[in-house]
């Protein structure tokens, strides 16, 4: 914030709050003279409410000066009047990393003796699955739901398909490293629509067995095979997903496949290792394991 906009923000706080003050006792003065009174009772609001000489009841005026104060004495401890820090120097990041500090003192040990088991221990822990499933909530449940079922683009997690590994120690390098899976745009290298349509008929077919007599096999065979094999299984270390097991990420509709192999798709995973830790991810990679299980 610059000078002149902290300067702006100060002395209009601190002015407002003054002219609160004064409202506050202005308003509350009883009219002593006749003409005052006769002044006041004068004003009429919808023909028949009149404004009478009586002040506000004292516990009432104590509640609104009470406030102001409490209001005045915040500004001088925390943040408030433009770039002025507070007598106590407060600032949200270094709330944040106390409190941080404070969960890893009392969480730390627990983690870290959960991550001393096996992932399948893990997996079989209820304590450990407990925590796990408290950590999906707060990290995964945004991309994969609540239910772990997954979204268009965001693979479900309970299926036992996994694009890159569904081994336990696969799935936590998944947590910590994230995983960036491309589908090339390929719409170059077809010919015309018709050719294009044949192939989307081609894989939809796959999961009841590869049709060798379709003219997009030769095709696939060209183009596909280096990263979805021969056999049309997928790659994991590609994270190239398998074609024969009917699980679609991006959906199966001949729309969508269409738009997969002519626009292509960039999926995204993103890592957590600064974010949760490796005994967070260990704990939670257990928990996602037992998902599918």
């Amino acid at each position: 914030m610059s000078s002149v906009w902290s300067w702006y923000v100060a002395v209009g706080t601190v002015v407002s709050m003054l002219a609160c003050f004064w409202l506050v006792f202005w308003t509350n003065r009883q009219r002593s003279t006749p003409e005052e009174i006769k002044a006041s009772e004068a004003h009429l609001w919808d023909e028949d409410i009149r404004e009478l000489n009586n002040p506000l009841p004292m516990w009432w005026l104590y509640l609104f000066i009470l406030t102001l104060i409490w209001g005045g004495l915040y500004f001088l401890l925390y943040p408030g009047l433009g770039t002025f820090g507070g007598l106590k120097s407060w600032t949200q990041v270094r709330q944040y990393e106390s409190e941080m500090a404070l969960a890893e003192e009392r969480y730390g040990p627990i983690f870290a003796g959960f991550a001393a088991m096996p992932l399948l221990e893990v997996a079989n822990d209820p304590e450990a699955l407990a925590i796990g499933r408290s950590l999906y909530a707060n990290y995964c449940a945004q991309c994969h739901g609540s239910g772990a079922l997954g979204a268009v683009g965001f693979p479900n997690l309970t299926s036992g398909a996994w694009q890159w590994g569904g081994a336990p120690e696969q799935i936590k390098a998944t947590i910590l490293n994230g995983r960036s899976g491309v589908m090339p745009a390929l719409g170059a290298v077809f010919p015309d629509d018709e050719s294009v349509d044949a192939m989307v008929r081609y894989v939809r077919a796959m999961p009841d067995g590869m049709d060798t007599a379709s003219p997009a096999h030769s095709r696939y065979m060209t183009v596909c095979i280096a990263c979805h094999g021969p056999e049309g299984g997928g790659m994991q270390v590609l994270g190239a997903p398998s074609l024969k097991d009917d699980v679609w990420l991006y959906g199966s509709s001949p729309q969508e496949i269409r738009k997969s192999i002519v626009e292509g798709r960039n999926g995204v995973m993103p890592a957590h290792s600064n974010l949760i830790g490796p005994d967070r991810a260990h704990i939670l990679a257990g928990y996602v394991y037992s998902l599918s299980q």
